[in-house]
């Protein structure tokens, strides 16, 4: 029986991901929020600078998105905020997943007691809803845009761990690890070098779509003032600032919390489109 080479395998699923519209009209928001994000830093215009005989006009050709209450341009906050958004997502995903992958390979490689004692963790940490164990521990600390990033990360890696965990218990007794065992291989080499790699296909799937979460998660924080605080424009800073003059200036709510809609749902489409893709259940 031929099987299919690593090569090949990659194939079919690139095959199978730009097939799925869904995915590639994600993998096209994500690509333009980054675009947006990078070119942010060549706009004319700087996004503290308060204008009073401005403030509070309507979309024109002048302001495309309006300005808010300060005679700030709204569309040049909108785009630093996507910097702001993207950096607390990918930090505070790298910082879970690391977290969850250590945990998870540890539980499912060595089982027994090891196991049995990071997963009673893993359980106590989600018997606290994850919002408001943020909450409570930023009570402790200043509100900065680190301090955020690091509380999301070290909040939101016990999915990810039960998914490495789940991936090791079925791939530790496969004949390749018992070879490398049989060779003499460290027990860290075999988790690192053999088993890890072939147990990152969920981690992908969750990274991409854990980005979403702490977005959303930086906007409601920054929304309830204890987030990213002014004057660093942020999309949930923006949201609050809105809020005062909903009913006259709607544009100062309405386009940010459009940024993050749109943002969130690519990353939500191309997180389903990778795991379609990866999924074995699928034929050709």
């Amino acid at each position: 029986m031929v099987q299919s080479s690593p090569t090949s395998f990659r194939k079919i699923i690139w095959q199978r991901l730009i097939r799925n519209r869904m995915a590639m009209a994600g993998a096209a928001i994500v690509l333009t929020m980054f675009l947006l994000a990078f070119f942010s830093t060549f706009v004319p215009r700087d996004p503290g600078a308060i204008d009073i005989a401005h403030r509070l006009e309507p979309p024109s050709w002048q302001y495309p998105l309006g300005t808010d209450d300060l005679g700030r341009d709204v569309l040049t906050r909108i785009l630093y905020g996507a910097r702001i958004s993207l950096l607390v997502g990918f930090v505070a995903v790298g910082i879970a997943t690391m977290i969850g992958i250590v945990v998870g390979a540890l539980a499912g490689y060595y089982g027994r007691w090891i196991d049995a004692v990071m997963m009673r963790f893993v359980d106590i940490m989600l018997c606290f809803p994850t919002f408001f164990l943020i909450l409570a521990v930023i009570a402790f600390l200043e509100p900065s845009i680190w301090n955020i990033m690091i509380i999301i990360g070290l909040t939101s890696w016990m999915g990810v761990a039960r998914l490495v965990r789940a991936e090791f218990l079925s791939l530790r007794e496969r004949d390749f690890v018992q070879a490398a065992r049989t060779l003499g291989a460290s027990d860290s080499r075999i988790i690192f070098r053999h088993v890890l790699p072939n147990a990152l296909s969920p981690v992908l799937v969750s990274a991409t779509l854990g980005v979403a979460g702490a977005i959303l998660t930086e906007s409601a924080l920054s929304f309830l003032g204890i987030g990213v605080q002014p004057p660093t424009p942020s999309w949930g800073n923006m949201l609050i600032t809105g809020k005062q003059t909903l009913g006259t200036a709607w544009w100062m709510s309405a386009f940010p919390g459009l940024a993050i809609l749109i943002t969130v749902l690519g990353y939500n489409l191309l997180g389903e489109g990778i795991r379609d893709a990866l999924d074995p259940r699928l034929k050709e």
